[in-house]
């Protein structure tokens, strides 16, 4: 290992153990945060295909809350070629999982720029093992978590098809194109995107369910997990506004 990349690594643990010593009060419930002088910090929770991403984005609008996406995150450290981001290619193109002390390094030096400030996490944890992790790192003062039928969801993407080229996307259901099968702008063909094909889509949510139901368990045993069910984003949305104004107590 060149000493380049081992000062990296330094200062990646050392955002960690700072995170760590500033955040180690225990969590607190949604009921006692007008006692937390800190900004609250917060989960965003939701299967594939669940509208999360639209939530999370009006809840950035309405509340000033910075949704932080570890996705974003590796990418952006893949990109910029850093000691952490060479890690996570090295992993991914050998199809292997990230390690959760390695994801939780990375999460712990971005949330250690970002003091004082409201943030959500979208991504983070995904399994028990980095959600006891992060226990000992910050605190998480509430958890929005988006229940979708599965059902529902399926028929939401099997619907889905694009224009490759373009990246046009067309649902059948409330936006289908003028020609069936055919762009509106090119009319070049549209494909299914193997990740919307219906079998694809209820192996994601097998995933999903068995990896999130021990968070799920999780959050609920501290007190901070609020469920919301639904199978449009309309409705569910007003259900969050309301909790979240309870949350900053509005």
């Amino acid at each position: 290992t060149s000493p380049r990349t081992k000062m990296a690594w330094v200062s990646s643990v050392n955002a960690f153990r700072r995170g760590v010593v500033r955040t180690s009060r225990a969590s607190v419930a949604v009921r006692g945060l007008a006692s937390v002088s800190d900004a609250p910090h917060g989960l965003i929770m939701g299967p594939p295909g669940s509208g999360k991403g639209t939530m999370a984005k009006r809840i950035t609008k309405d509340f000033g809350f910075e949704v932080l996406s570890t996705g974003d995150m590796i990418r952006a450290q893949i990109a910029a070629s850093t000691a952490i981001g060479q890690q996570f290619e090295r992993i991914v193109a050998e199809g292997k999982l990230v390690p959760a002390d390695v994801v939780m390094k990375l999460v712990a030096a971005e949330l250690d720029t970002r003091d004082g400030q409201r943030w959500m996490l979208d991504g983070f944890p995904r399994s028990l093992e980095q959600a006891k992790l992060a226990d000992d790192a910050f605190r998480i003062d509430f958890v929005v978590n988006i229940d979708v039928p599965f059902d529902t969801i399926v028929e939401r993407l099997s619907a889905r098809w694009c224009h490759l080229p373009s990246g046009r996307i067309y649902n059948l259901d409330y936006n289908p194109p003028k020609t069936a099968g055919l762009d509106d702008e090119t009319g070049e063909p549209l494909v299914q995107r193997e990740d919307d094909k219906p079998k694809t889509v209820v192996d994601r949510l097998n995933l999903y369910n068995s990896e999130t139901k021990p968070l799920i368990d999780h959050y609920d045993a501290k007190g901070v997990l609020q469920n919301f069910t639904g199978t449009e984003s309309d409705i569910i949305y007003p259900q969050i506004q309301a909790y979240m104004k309870d949350v900053l107590k509005l």
